[in-house]
């Protein structure tokens, strides 16, 4: 048999790479809190018929995002029905357009287009993302479309103008104007570096069609916020003062309707970067030492000139994240998601005459760590954090009650029949057997009629019987 081409590896690699992430999607249950608060706010979506406010639960809106992400899985769930396929395969949709976005930015760039496609596919937190119930995929999908268009209408192509404020308004639908404000770190730090400070705002009117790509992003996206505000008054007020300026500016924030906000340290979504960015984030030190020390030596000015302004484009692009959020204490690791596309980018334009070293073997391994990950998600923690097995465990047909406490998971896994109650004397007074779900600290505290049927390292499944 004929030894396999360079880029026919390549393409296997990457194929390997996108399908066994597909192929996981239905292999483990949907976890507490991210993902199955987003999975079960699609399945309300459906069942109620609300597509204009997602819901936090029956009849409580949820403010906290746009809707995008919502209608993706609850779109999915109209084709597929209620899974856990369902509510990521969009997700997973999502990450395969990003990828083709970035194709056919590298093609036009001239770097080589299938390792910057299996670098960003095997990294860690754009791997993850391809298939969880978030909203960040859905916003890097938006935000690389802007980065792309703004980048190729720059070099005269006006059609990709357009193009990126498309992009911009799926990031407002997606999780609003912070969408807005990374694109504006990325490409006014460009702008900045280029050009200096007064010549930019010139050169924008001239390049980008900024009145009539505005209006477009705006015809786009305005139409749900003015729907929202109708629906649901209050939602603008809470939306854009709560979660865009309280959440980041004060670590205690006490407003928010849907959690706690996280406090950690400032700074510490650049150590995020460096780990979500794994295996690739070990690999920028030397693609900038091959960037601006090793490239230089061996190219005439004016194609060093060309290079160096694409070279600092993705190093904006990919900073942008983490600038935005270097002084928030309310953060995730999957922020700095948006700046992954230009990451990959960057290490394939630094080694765009030769091989990535590892290339291959590295994608591989990030793939099968994925499956091992999911592995023992599957046969072991699953059980605890998530309410599908403890559910699963009960044999009749039976009204379920949650004591004090229901994580998310347990609505989407009893389709909103599990019900929370705060006292025993709440359960319906007809119901003369049921399943109660209580801490598992007092499962041994002699329930009266109760018989205990299975438990995770947080919850007991009681089977209860009415006393008379």
């Amino acid at each position: 048999m004929q030894a396999l081409s360079t880029g026919q590896k390549s393409l296997a690699v990457l194929l390997l790479v996108v399908l066994t992430r597909l192929l996981l999607l239905p292999l483990y249950p949907l976890m507490d809190t991210t993902e199955a608060r987003y999975g079960e706010m699609a399945r309300l979506m459906v069942e109620t018929g609300n597509w204009v406010t997602p819901l936090f639960d029956y009849g409580v809106p949820f403010w906290g995002k746009p809707p995008l992400h919502t209608w993706m899985s609850a779109a999915s769930i109209v084709v597929f029905g209620v899974s856990e396929f369902a509510v990521r395969f969009p997700h997973w949709i999502a990450a395969m357009l990003t990828l083709a976005v970035i194709a056919t930015f590298a093609k036009k760039q001239r770097l080589p287009v299938l390792p910057s496609l299996i670098i960003l596919a095997s990294t860690v937190v754009f791997i993850i993302s391809a298939g969880a119930v978030m909203t960040d995929m859905a916003l890097t999908l938006g935000l690389t479309m802007a980065m792309v268009g703004f980048y190729l209408c720059w070099q005269g192509e006006l059609r990709w103008g357009y193009f990126g404020f498309v992009g911009l308004a799926i990031g407002l639908l997606a999780k609003g104007p912070v969408a807005l404000v990374i694109f504006a770190i990325g490409t006014g730090l460009w702008l900045l570096w280029q050009y200096g400070v007064f010549r930019p705002w010139k050169l924008l009117w001239q390049r980008i069609p900024l009145i009539s790509g505005l209006l477009l992003m705006l015809a786009i996206a305005l139409p749900w916020y003015v729907l929202a505000e109708k629906t649901t008054p209050g939602f603008l007020n809470y939306f854009i003062v709560g979660e865009h300026w309280s959440r980041f500016v004060d670590s205690g924030w006490q407003g928010d309707l849907y959690g706690s906000a996280h406090d950690q340290t400032r700074g510490t979504i650049w150590l995020y970067f460096l780990g979500a960015a794994l295996p690739w984030s070990a690999f920028l030190p030397q693609a900038l030492y091959k960037i601006y020390v090793e490239a230089p030596k061996h190219s005439d000015k004016q194609l060093n000139s060309n290079n160096s302004a694409l070279a600092s484009y993705l190093i904006c692009w990919m900073l942008a994240p983490m600038v935005l959020f270097t002084l928030a204490g309310n953060i995730l690791p999957a922020y700095v998601l948006p700046g992954i596309p230009a990451l990959a980018l960057l290490i394939t334009f630094a080694w765009r005459g030769s091989q990535v070293p590892h290339l291959h073997k590295v994608a591989i391994a990030i793939a099968a760590l994925l499956m091992v990950a999911v592995a023992i998600i599957h046969f072991g923690s699953a059980k605890d954090k998530s309410e599908r097995w403890l559910l699963q465990q009960r044999t009749e047909i039976l009204p379920t009650y949650y004591l004090n406490k229901q994580p998310f998971s347990a609505r989407f896994y009893s389709a909103g029949q599990a019900e929370k109650i705060n006292r025993l004397q709440e359960v319906d007074s007809s119901e003369q057997r049921f399943y109660l779900v209580v801490d598992i600290s007092k499962v041994d505290k002699q329930l009266v009629n109760c018989d205990e049927i299975a438990s995770n390292k947080d919850r007991g499944l009681l089977l209860c019987r009415r006393s008379h």
